[in-house]
C-alpha cells in the first residue's frame, strides 16, 4: 500500500488535480509535477450523472500508475461508486473516495472499498454538513472537502470548507481517530495556507499549479 502518515509540524501534503493537466502530454505532466515534489496524485473521476461533466475512468487510471510511483487518490464523483471499486482497484489506484450524497449505501461500498486493501475515503459537497459522515469516520481513512461544487475545474473557493475542515479536525482529536483531512477546490496561495491552518492535512489545487512557470515554488508555498 502506497500511502502517507499525517504530516507533521503543522505542515500539509500537496496533491495536483490531473483534471487540469494537459492529456495530449500526460506523462509529461505528471514527471514534471513529481519532480516539483507532489506527494500524491488526485483524480477527478465524473461520470456526467453525479457531475455534469465527464472525465476518465480505471483505464486512464491504469496508465498513470504505469508512469508515477505516487500515491493515487481516485476521487468517484459518480452516482453509482460501487459498481466500479473492482475496477479502480485493478488499475493500481491507492484509495477511493466516493460522495456521501452519492446512490450507493455507503456502507457496503466502503466495506468493500477496505476490502481490496485500499484506503476509504468520503467527500461532502459545500453545501453537506459534516454531520452527515459521523457515523462512518471511525472507519476512514480520508474526508475530502470539497470547497467548489464538484465537476468543474478553476471555481470560486468557498470559505465554509474551513469551517468544515475545523470541525472534522477538533473531532478528530476528540475522538481519537486518524484520517486524513483534504481540500479540494480554488486552492492557492491565499485559500491554502488558511486551509492548513484549519488542519487540512491534504492540499488538492489543479489550475493553480499547473499554471504555473515554477511549480516547485508553488508547491512548497503550499506545503508550508
Amino acid at each position: 500500500m502506497n500511502w502517507l502518515p499525517r504530516p507533521a509540524d503543522g505542515r500539509s501534503w500537496v496533491a495536483p488535480s490531473l483534471l487540469a493537466a494537459d492529456f495530449a502530454d500526460l506523462r509529461a505532466d505528471v514527471d514534471a509535477m513529481a519532480a516539483a515534489g507532489s506527494d500524491l496524485l488526485h483524480l477527478d473521476i465524473m461520470d456526467g450523472h453525479f457531475v455534469p461533466n465527464l472525465t476518465f475512468g480505471p483505464f486512464i487510471c491504469q496508465a498513470i500508475r504505469r508512469i508515477s510511483t505516487l500515491p493515487l487518490d481516485a476521487h468517484l464523483m459518480i452516482s453509482h461508486p460501487a459498481q466500479y471499486v473492482e475496477s479502480f482497484a485493478r488499475a493500481g489506484v491507492d484509495a477511493i473516495t466516493i460522495h456521501v450524497e452519492a446512490d450507493d449505501d455507503v456502507e457496503e461500498t466502503l466495506l468493500r472499498i477496505g476490502s481490496l486493501d485500499l484506503k476509504r475515503g468520503i467527500s461532502i459537497k459545500p453545501g453537506t454538513p459534516v454531520d452527515d459522515i459521523l457515523p462512518w469516520l471511525d472507519r476512514l481513512d480520508l474526508v475530502l472537502v470539497m470547497s467548489v461544487e464538484p465537476g468543474f475545474g478553476g471555481q470560486v473557493f468557498n470559505p465554509v470548507a474551513v469551517e468544515k475542515i475545523s470541525d472534522l479536525a477538533d473531532r478528530r482529536e476528540a475522538d481519537g481517530h486518524d484520517f486524513l483531512i483534504s481540500v479540494d477546490g480554488g486552492i492557492n496561495a491565499e485559500t491554502g495556507p488558511v486551509c492548513r491552518q484549519a488542519g487540512a492535512d491534504i492540499l488538492v489545487s489543479g489550475s493553480w499549479l499547473f499554471g504555473a512557470r515554477d511549480r516547485a515554488a508553488r508547491l512548497d508555498l503550499l506545503r508550508g
